[in-house]
């Protein structure tokens, strides 16, 4: 008869063992990382969107705050009796005189082709300075990038002088959006519209 403790056998997990449990932990692992890209993904285009947004209102409100205060807007129409509306890629408009010295400042507001192409556009801003009728100096700067389509629906009364401009803007959301940089996303694109009359026919 034997005393004492029987000694117990230790016995490892087996190689399928541990293959079952490599395979649960992947298939866990690939899952949360689809998840935290879902999320990061998510997030980015909110955060897009909502960057856009706040950028573009801040520039339509710019803009809107210059046609109030402008005079003498371009380009005209033929006839403003017949054809009072003109669709236009521009506006300009007398931003600043100085009938004292003979200063005329006028403001352009354009749509441009995007240098990388793709169909895109960029909005820029151009002031050009007049002394007694000659060109004095001219400066430009983009004002907003990454462009689907922008358009100024203009409309004139006799004189012709402008009664109302529409400005009619599609922008693909970008988060990097400022003054000079675009980079085309595949997201939903924010559209903006809004219309704005020279204070001088309020």
């Amino acid at each position: 008869m034997r005393t004492g403790k029987q000694s117990r056998v230790r016995r490892g997990f087996s190689l399928i063992e541990v293959l079952i449990a490599m395979t649960i932990t992947a298939t866990l692992l690939t899952a949360t990382m689809g998840a935290l890209d879902a999320s990061f993904k998510g997030y980015k285009a909110t955060s897009e969107s909502a960057s856009t947004q706040v950028v573009a209102r801040i520039v339509m409100q710019r803009l809107t705050a210059m046609v109030r205060t402008g005079e003498d807007f371009g380009p005209y129409p033929i006839n403003p009796i017949t054809t009072p509306n003109i669709q236009s890629d521009f506006i300009e408009f007398v931003s600043f005189r100085d009938p004292a010295n003979d200063i005329v400042r006028i403001t352009r507001l354009e749509r441009r082709d995007a240098p990388a192409g793709e169909g895109l556009f960029e909005l820029w801003y151009v002031v050009t300075t007049n002394v007694g009728g000659v060109f004095e100096s001219s400066s430009e700067a983009p004002l907003l990038a990454d462009l689907q389509d922008l358009s100024f629906d203009m409309e004139y009364e006799v004189g012709p002088r402008l009664k109302r401009v529409t400005i009619d803007l599609i922008i693909n959301p970008n988060d990097l959006q400022d003054a000079a940089i675009a980079t085309k996303l595949d997201t939903p694109t924010i559209r903006l519209v809004t219309s704005a009359a020279p204070r001088l026919n309020d």
